[in-house]
C-alpha cells in the first residue's frame, strides 16, 4: 500500500485584543499592566501545553507594530521553557527593523527552545505604523515583499556564518571560538547590506523553519523563493489544489526542491457557529489533504481558550483515529515534525573564509 502522506495540524495563539489600560493613574496603569502581562504569559503556557499534549507541529504567534500587548517572540521565549516539543513561531515583522538584529532574535528561539523555532515574515505597508519609526515613509507592498525576501536570505547566510563546530571552548589556551570557521556573509541588498558574522552561533536547526502568509498575490514569489511553509486560504479544495501547486512551481523555479515546501490551509474557525462542529472540520481537514490539496492545517481559533480545547480534543482525535495524524512526536525539533531537512552551511561546504 501507498505511505500516507503526513497530516501537518498547526493553530494561532494570539488573542483578540482587550481593553486598554487608562493612562490617567500612571501607577495604576503600570500596575494593571504588569498583572495583565503575567495573566496573558500564564494563559499562552496553558495553550501551549494543550496544544503540546494534541502533538500538532507548531503554533504561531501574530504581531504587528498596531497590536497592542507583548511582542510575540519575546512571548514565545516565555513559553519555549514551558514545553519540550511543539514548534513556536512568532510573527516578525522584517519592515523597520535590522536584519542582523532580527535573525539573532529568531536564532535565539531556536536555541532556548532546543531546536524548535520559526518565524512567519510579516511586512508593514501601513503609514501609521511608518510614522512610528519615523525612518521612511511606507514603500509599496511589492516593495516589502522583495525586501522580506532579501531579509530571509540574510538571515540564512548569518545563521551559517558559523560553522556547527565553530565553538571549540578550549579553557588551555583561552579561545571560545575557531575565528577560521566563522564567515562574513558581505550581502548587499536593494535597503540595506549586512556584513557579518553573526553574534549567535548556528542555531540547533541550522536554519529555524521560515513561515510566510501567501494568501496575498504579493507574498506568493516570495514563499514560493524562501518559505518552508506556506500558508493559504482558499474557500475550496479545487482551489486551495490551485494554490498549492502554484507555490510548488514557483519553488521549483526558484531552484528549490518543491518536496521542502509545507503548504498548510490556514482558516479562522468558531466552533460554536461552525456547522456541523469539529467533526465536520475533520472531515474536511482529511477530505483535501488525502485529495492532495493541502499539506496540513493551520487553526485560527476565534476565540483560542474554547476553540483551540474543542480542536485538540475532538478534531484532532478524529484525524488520530483515522490514523492521519500522530499519536506522539517522534523527532526532537520543529524540522523534524515537519520532515524538513536540517540545512549544511553554505560556507562549511564551499570552504571559504572570513
Amino acid at each position: 500500500m501507498p505511505r500516507t502522506r503526513t497530516l501537518h495540524l498547526a493553530a494561532e495563539l494570539a488573542p483578540g485584543t482587550g481593553p486598554s489600560v487608562s493612562a490617567a493613574d500612571p501607577l495604576s496603569a503600570s500596575s494593571a499592566g504588569t498583572a495583565a502581562a503575567r495573566t496573558a504569559a500564564a494563559r499562552t503556557v496553558a495553550l501551549a501545553r494543550l496544544a503540546e499534549a494534541a502533538g500538532l507541529d507548531f503554533l504561531t504567534h501574530d504581531d504587528s507594530f498596531a497590536r497592542p500587548g507583548l511582542d510575540a517572540l519575546a512571548v514565545l521565549a516565555r513559553v519555549a521553557p514551558e514545553t519540550r516539543s511543539v514548534g513556536l513561531v512568532p510573527t516578525v515583522t522584517t519592515t523597520h527593523t535590522e536584519p542582523f538584529h532580527v535573525q539573532a532574535a529568531v536564532a535565539t528561539l531556536d536555541w532556548v527552545s532546543r531546536g524548535r523555532a520559526g518565524w512567519r515574515i510579516a511586512v508593514s505597508p501601513s503609514g501609521a505604523e511608518a510614522r512610528l519609526f519615523g525612518r521612511r515613509p511606507a514603500p509599496p507592498t511589492a516593495e516589502l515583499w522583495q525586501e522580506a525576501g532579501e531579509v530571509a536570505e540574510v538571515s540564512r547566510k548569518l545563521w551559517d556564518s558559523w560553522e556547527d563546530d565553530a565553538e571549540i571552548r578550549d579553557v588551555a589556551t583561552g579561545r571560545f571560538v575557531d575565528r577560521r570557521k566563522l564567515h562574513h556573509v558581505n550581502f548587499q541588498g536593494a535597503t540595506f547590506s549586512v556584513k557579518g558574522p553573526s553574534i549567535v552561533p548556528r542555531p540547533p536547526q541550522g536554519h529555524p523553519v521560515t513561515v510566510v502568509d501567501a494568501t496575498r498575490p504579493a507574498a506568493r514569489d516570495t514563499a514560493a523563493h524562501h518559505a518552508d511553509v506556506a500558508l493559504i486560504r482558499a474557500s475550496s479544495a479545487e482551489e486551495a489544489a490551485a494554490l498549492r501547486a502554484d507555490l510548488r512551481q514557483g519553488a521549483r523555479a526558484h531552484g528549490r526542491d518543491p518536496g521542502q515546501l509545507r503548504v498548510l490551509l490556514s482558516a479562522t474557525v468558531d466552533l460554536d457557529a461552525y456547522e456541523g462542529g469539529p467533526g465536520a472540520l475533520a472531515e474536511l481537514i482529511a477530505g483535501w489533504h488525502g485529495g492532495g490539496a493541502i499539506d496540513g492545517f493551520h487553526l485560527v481559533p476565534a476565540v483560542p481558550e474554547r476553540d483551540l480545547g474543542r480542536f485538540t480534543s475532538d478534531t484532532v482525535t478524529r484525524l488520530r483515529d483515522r490514523g492521519l495524524f500522530r499519536t506522539s512526536y517522534e523527532g526532537a525539533t520543529l524540522r523534524d515534525h515537519l520532515g524538513l531537512a536540517r540545512p549544511v552551511s553554505q560556507y562549511a561546504t564551499t570552504g571559504a573564509h572570513a
